[in-house]
């Protein structure tokens, strides 16, 4: 059987090596596609984290200042409410928060490198910038106190 022979701006190209060639475009768009495709849904559950953390925040500002006088609160667990003590509620919202917080980040540092592997994908340069961290509380109070001097 002979290969088949394409024209193609005054140049011959086997059959074969065409068909390879577009195998590889093919193979290459998926690639960059489902790297897409992984950044949107990690975006999209950041947001929903973040609906969820202040949701929390909510519930911690109305346990505080709403229902001051009320010993036990009603807690909504799936489809049914049930009466609990007040500071165990408080303690267990804001564990919910710290866990929320640590997802949160871990996500965002995940985005980071997935970000960076689209872009090399890509052909493009890695984002500069992109790894800045802020300060902590600590750091900020050295400098305060490095500038009172």
């Amino acid at each position: 059987m002979s290969c088949g022979v394409i024209v193609a701006s005054g140049k011959y190209f086997c059959c074969n090596t065409v068909i390879m060639e577009a195998q590889r475009i093919l193979e290459y768009l998926t690639e960059v596609e489902e790297a897409a495709e992984d950044i949107l849904a990690n975006k999209q559950q950041i947001v929903d984290l973040d609906k969820k953390r202040n949701m929390n925040r909510e519930a911690l500002n109305a346990l505080k200042n709403e229902l001051v006088s009320e010993e036990k609160v009603q807690v909504c667990f799936g489809n049914m409410f049930i009466k609990f003590p007040k500071a165990k509620t408080k303690e267990m919202i804001q564990q919910d928060q710290e866990q929320l917080d640590e997802e949160i980040h871990k996500l965002r540092n995940v985005m980071k490198d997935q970000l960076n592997h689209l872009n090399n994908l890509q052909g493009k340069p890695e984002l500069t910038g992109y790894n800045l961290s802020p300060l902590s509380s600590d750091e900020v109070k050295a400098i305060n106190h490095l500038l009172k001097r």
